[in-house]
């Protein structure tokens, strides 16, 4: 069941959306080669707190960090530790924080110093798939359409979705429904209404889709060991169409 979200309860979490983008553009000042995954999960850790927030991953399902940092071929999920980062990395941060017991999530995918052509096309067509995907959270419109706009703009692009993960519904909880396939059908799915809210996440390599869990059973990777990208906002349906309640484009020099 999706669970709709009242004018009000929106507003609570786009609370929670500006100190999670917020969070971010403090993250992006501390990328740089030689930074560890670490000292980035916990700068952020320190910074949600201060803001009398709590981190949503930290504990969640057993995560160990307050950041998912994922560098390369990793898509999701990765466990902040020693990693440093190099010239040339992109790494994906995802982040979600907890404000009031309503819960924000987005990420975005950074470049290490300069990236080659490909690494740059690669974040650029998932990011504007991202945008596509937010233009179809209209009400009328079907979950499907959201799907599709994603898959349509990326696969024109030469590039691959990963199909086996997904974006969802969200509010007090991290995960609620409905499942967000990053392909599919327009047309198809739940109708979309108003108070709905979104976490859509687009997942994309530059090689095939399919990917690998890590050894930790944490950290997913493309198969192939392509590079990988990663964009999330969290989003809501409302009568005057798409309400972005994590964004961070704003806070983008």
């Amino acid at each position: 069941m999706i669970v709709k979200k009242s004018p009000e309860e929106i507003d609570k979490m786009a609370a929670a959306g500006d100190i999670l983008i917020r969070c971010l553009k403090l993250i992006e000042s501390k990328i740089r080669p030689g930074v560890t995954t670490e000292q980035l999960d916990e700068a952020a850790e320190k910074f949600i707190r201060s803001q009398g927030a709590t981190p949503a991953f930290k504990g969640y399902r057993g995560f160990p960090g307050s950041l998912c940092t994922s560098p390369n071929s990793m898509v999701v999920h990765g466990i902040p530790g020693p990693y440093e980062l190099e010239r040339g990395d992109v790494i994906s941060v995802d982040c979600g924080v907890i404000l009031d017991g309503w819960v924000a999530d987005a990420a975005k995918t950074y470049p290490v110093g300069p990236i080659t052509p490909l690494a740059q096309k690669l974040l650029d067509v998932t990011k504007e798939s991202l945008f596509k995907a937010v233009e179809q959270c209209r009400p009328g419109n079907r979950l499907g359409d959201v799907s599709h706009a994603v898959q349509a703009h990326v696969e024109a692009e030469g590039l691959s979705i990963v199909r086996s993960l997904v974006g969802h519904g969200i509010g007090r909880d991290m995960h609620e429904d409905p499942q967000i396939p990053n392909y599919g059908d327009p047309g198809k799915g739940p109708v979309l209404e108003e108070g709905m809210v979104f976490a859509i996440e687009p997942m994309v390599t530059a090689g095939r889709h399919q990917v690998r869990m890590g050894d930790d059973h944490w950290a997913i990777y493309s198969q192939d060991g392509s590079l990988a990208a990663h964009f999330e906002f969290t989003v809501a349906v409302t009568a005057d169409g798409p309400r972005v309640l994590t964004p961070w484009y704003e806070l983008d020099a």
